[in-house]
């Protein structure tokens, strides 16, 4: 069957209205949840208000619909194929001699873009969202409203400055006070050549950096075979700017698709692993063929030439019962391929060739009976 036949437009446009009917009922109660959730921790509190809920119910609920999207991708596709399936349109179309696969193929296609859309169209827009969120709760517990979130663990950060010089930064504590300015806490800053060698260590008890410099108080410079310096204040000369410390801090489910690239580079090439940054790349680009799979198990399940044959509840508990299974089990080697136990492109890739192998294998011994 062609994508573009009366159809295959069909059968498309029934499987986009049921997700968007699932995504929107959904979505509706996830909002419900969060706005509790949200009300409980306001409670007791008079610097906040409903606006707090609101916002807490609106920027948390990209970052849950990512999760699920796989599901309600599924449980749309087992609605409409039971919708079919009920209406007996899937016995005449088969009746037609249009084979399984050909009744399959615009679902997939349609889905599959779904997934191209959500990636290159949606990611950014959540991922902004999710990064607005983490700002958000930090903002609440800090009962400052212009807070900007980073880190309570410090920093540690490696910047390439030229091509003989190589800075580690580390710092105790961090908070940005102004939209230019960060402030920091027990500031270490070594200096090493291209050998890793160390040529001088600069440590300030509080410091700030603005755009091209860190300007320390309280210093002390150690040189070898030299007298420690101490001084009341210094400015350094330094490349690094607010967005690459901001970078080095954010969560990678708040860098979106386009700029994860480059993130990674930048990890790689300051020495450090990239691993939860390079695991969300690569699930993004296997996010469409994840909803293709699900759809196949979805059809597995709930496309039968008749819902008089009986056990149809039987067979969508079941469905979602596997939806479940796939999702946890995707988890699990998800967490083997951040700890480094198994390659990172295998943990991301690896269930979902997997769930469609046996999607299409099912579906061809089906098809057989």
């Amino acid at each position: 069957m062609k994508f573009n036949s009366i159809l295959g437009r069909y059968l498309s446009k029934q499987v986009i209205y049921t997700f968007l009917m699932v995504l929107i009922t959904i979505m509706g109660i996830i909002m419900m949840f969060d706005s509790i959730e949200a009300l409980r921790r306001i409670s007791g509190r008079d610097d906040t208000g409903m606006s707090y809920v609101v916002k807490y119910a609106l920027t948390k609920l990209p970052e849950t619909i990512d999760k699920v999207l796989p599901f309600v991708m599924m449980v749309a596709a087992m609605i409409t194929f039971w919708k079919v399936s009920k209406s007996n349109e899937y016995v005449i179309i088969r009746s037609s001699g249009v084979s399984v696969w050909g009744f399959l193929y615009p679902v997939l296609l349609t889905v599959f873009v779904v997934g191209v859309i959500n990636v290159a169209l949606i990611n950014p827009i959540s991922s902004k969202m999710y990064e607005m969120h983490a700002t958000l709760k930090y903002r609440f517990i800090t009962r400052d409203p212009t807070a900007m979130l980073f880190s309570s663990k410090g920093l540690w950060l490696r910047e390439a400055e030229g091509n003989d010089k190589v800075l580690v930064v580390q710092a105790k504590s961090l908070r940005q006070e102004k939209n230019d300015v960060l402030s920091m806490r027990d500031i270490s800053i070594l200096e090493m050549d291209h050998t890793n060698q160390i040529l001088r260590r600069i440590d300030g008890l509080v410091g700030e950096l603005h755009k091209n410099s860190f300007k320390l108080r309280g210093v002390h410079i150690y040189k070898a075979g030299q007298k420690t310096q101490t001084l009341q204040s210094y400015q350094y000369k330094t490349s690094i700017t607010l967005q690459r410390i901001k970078e080095n801090f954010v969560d990678p489910d708040a860098i979106s698709f386009w700029a994860l690239p480059d993130t990674i580079h930048f990890y790689e090439s300051s020495g450090f692993k990239a691993s939860r940054h390079q695991m969300r790349y690569l699930s993004l680009w296997a996010s469409p063929f994840l909803l293709v799979a699900m759809v196949l198990i979805s059809a597995l399940f709930s496309l039968t030439p008749s819902v008089r044959q009986g056990g149809v509840m039987f067979m969508i508990v079941a469905g979602v019962s596997v939806g479940f299974m796939i999702y946890f089990s995707s988890q699990l080697i998800y967490a083997f391929g951040i700890n480094g136990y198994i390659p990172v492109w295998l943990a991301v890739w690896s269930p979902t060739i997997i769930v469609t192998l046996l999607g299409v294998t099912f579906m061809l011994i089906k098809e057989e009976r």
